[in-house]
């Protein structure tokens, strides 16, 4: 969403964006390669789901493979490795998901390169790092930069005034680009224009609605998500009927008080269940589900991504690979 009244701000940002760049100060690498998976966006691109689809594929083909995490929005400041039980207030929401969506580790710190250095330790031969939500973060150095654009990036602007954290001429630091396939069409000429012959990766996403469960008739959607009008669009795609939604901030914690808010919504708009994403899911203790499920059935949607040419990512990952260490496979 843009907000013009500060496009006078948009040129500060820039300036500060420069010397950031220019005196960030050198970047660590680790012992393995790091592949980074980014957008230019401030949220909504959907990395989460690229970084769990990547690990799946690469775990698959007998790569070992590790996940490091800022950890948005944890309570916790220690470098460590996720428990898939444990909490989003210790390890934040989207790295809790990915250990619990993945079969590879997770480590989370501020500084990446802390979380890569106790992966190595702990993982006893090398591997592939994959760094989420990484192409802003330059303290760590990447032997690849995967960035995702969508539609909406295209037609957004720098922040304040937008939801870039980037110029969209940064895509040219990129070294593939992963677009949506109802979105490639008209993607594929504006990367190329932007960043000439890299890369295109072209991802499906499908929401998933958890099988053999009764639905309710009317649902009340709710998330805290970057971009929330996009899953309640999905879902109304996916014929689900929406008696209401309620959207909150991207990372967002849930507490008592938000939960007594959507009961009172859901019996204002008579919903006899609710709806939302599963990054939302794992901020919710039992007790909070248990509170809404007196309304009516918490359904928890899935989003699943598959790579078009899962040929084509390994290619260029195994290119990036060589450029450090050589094979890593089992």
């Amino acid at each position: 969403m843009k907000r013009p009244l500060l496009l006078p701000l948009v040129p500060v940002y820039g300036a500060g964006l420069w010397v950031a760049r220019r005196f960030g100060g050198e970047a660590k690498r680790l012992r393995s390669p790091v592949v980074s998976v980014g957008s230019l966006s401030a949220g909504g691109a959907g990395k989460t789901p690229v970084v769990a689809a990547l690990a799946s594929l690469l775990k698959r083909e007998g790569y070992a493979v590790d996940i490091l995490s800022r950890g948005y929005g944890r309570g916790s400041q220690a470098v460590e490795r996720v428990d898939p039980a444990g909490t989003a207030a210790r390890f934040g929401d989207e790295p809790l998901l990915l250990a619990k969506q993945t079969s590879v580790p997770v480590y989370v710190g501020a500084e990446r390169y802390e979380a890569g250095l106790l992966a190595e330790a702990a993982g006893g031969r090398a591997g592939i790092h994959l760094l989420d939500d990484g192409f802003q973060h330059r303290r760590l150095a990447r032997d690849l930069d995967v960035v995702l654009l969508t539609a909406e990036d295209v037609a957004d602007c720098l922040l304040p005034a937008g939801n870039l954290r980037e110029p969209l001429s940064r895509l040219r630091r990129a070294g593939a680009v992963v677009v949506r396939e109802d979105e490639a069409a008209a993607l594929r000429p504006v990367v190329q224009r932007l960043a000439g012959a890299v890369p295109v990766w072209v991802i499906r996403r499908r929401l998933l609605l958890p099988a053999g469960t009764e639905q309710p008739k009317r649902l009340l959607a709710f998330c805290g998500i970057a971009r929330p009008e996009s899953f309640f669009a999905m879902l109304r795609a996916q014929g689900v009927s929406l008696a209401g939604a309620m959207a909150f901030r991207d990372h967002e914690p849930y507490r008592y008080r938000k939960i007594q808010g959507l009961l009172e919504e859901a019996a204002r708009c008579g919903a006899d269940g609710f709806v939302t994403t599963e990054k939302d899911a794992v901020k919710l203790l039992k007790l909070m589900r248990n509170r809404l499920e007196v309304r009516g059935p918490l359904v928890v949607a899935g989003l699943s991504v598959e790579f078009v040419d899962e040929g084509e990512v390994l290619q260029g990952v195994v290119a990036a690979e060589k450029l450090n260490a050589g094979s890593l496979r089992e």
